[in-house]
């Protein structure tokens, strides 16, 4: 799933072509891909693009008579650019949408049978604060303002980081580099964290989400981003499995748990323990969501997350 580091740089990306440009049509191919019916999509054709902007793990397009359009590509959503006058990229079963803009076309493609993108289209800035999920900005953020997010309940840190209503945009690939860098167990429980490792981890939460906003962008230069995948050559632990952890050798560990998984170091991150499947899984029965949807729908303003909290400890 793009996370902050590849969200930033496809609406970086988007914002210089198609801000201050008109939107010509609006064409969706996949049945499930929008999720709002009032106001219709086509009431977004004439109208002009003010702004593009990240929510989370949404693009945002901001639009004339505060109309929004909220994207989010999920698992294997990506985009492509074509330039007005250019040879658009023909429609294949990846293809979802096409939103024409006299600057260019975007196109999201989908791969995979579980189409899991979204897109909204709504009126007003209430209807577009209903489809964020309320998680703290991570880069940025003061040192209590982290601690007290982290702390509000009591799950293990794999969960607090990945959970969008607790951390805005970090997912099941930073969230693993991040826990690497930070030298702290993935099942640790947040509320077992001394200050010092509260502040170590935020360290670690800045340090490499800006690392790799900033290695994006240079991969990518003035092209548009091409190459975004959850899994990099130069990433430490994450689809890393059985090689060598890049701080002290030691092969990476990775456990899956329904639709997730946990990548990490015994030696750098757990007291050189193993996590155990079995044990591991108990634990995740009662402190991960089973499914993607789990993690990203939207609940109401203090609702429950999903899951208990766990007294296991790691």
């Amino acid at each position: 799933m793009p996370e902050l580091p590849d969200v930033t740089v496809y609406v970086e990306h988007v914002a210089r072509r198609v801000v201050g440009a008109q939107v010509l049509a609006m064409l969706v191919r996949g049945p499930n891909l929008l999720r709002t019916a009032e106001p219709p999509l086509a009431d977004a054709t004439g109208r002009s693009v003010l702004s593009v902007g990240r929510m989370g793990k949404r693009i945002v397009f901001g639009l004339t008579a505060e109309r929004w359009l909220v994207l989010h590509l999920m698992i294997a959503g990506r985009l492509h650019w074509v330039d007005a006058g250019g040879r658009p990229r023909p429609a294949g079963k990846m293809t979802q949408a096409e939103f024409r803009f006299s600057s260019g076309s975007l196109t999201l493609t989908e791969a995979g049978t579980k189409k899991r993108a979204s897109l909204h289209y709504v009126t007003g800035a209430a209807a577009l604060a209903a489809l964020d999920p309320g998680g703290l900005e991570p880069l940025g953020s003061s040192l209590e303002a982290f601690s007290d997010r982290l702390l509000a309940g009591n799950h293990t840190l794999k969960r607090a980081l990945s959970d969008p209503r607790s951390f805005s945009g970090i997912g099941n690939a930073y969230s693993d580099e991040i826990l690497h860098r930070a030298r702290l167990s993935p099942l640790r429980l947040t509320r077992q964290l001394s200050p010092e490792e509260i502040a170590r981890l935020h360290a670690a939460v800045q340090e490499v989400l800006v690392e790799w906003t900033d290695r994006l962008r240079a991969e990518a230069g003035s092209a548009f981003p091409t190459g975004v995948t959850a899994f990099r050559r130069e990433m430490a632990v994450h689809g890393k499995c059985r090689q060598p952890c890049p701080v002290c050798g030691t092969p990476v560990q990775r456990i899956a748990y329904a639709e997730n998984e946990v990548n990490y170091c015994a030696r750098c991150q757990t007291e050189g323990r193993l996590l155990a499947d079995r044990s591991l899984s108990r634990l995740l029965r009662d402190d991960w969501p089973r499914t993607v949807e789990e993690w990203e729908e939207v609940r109401p303003s203090g609702a429950a997350p999903a899951g208990r909290p766990s007294s296991r400890q790691r």
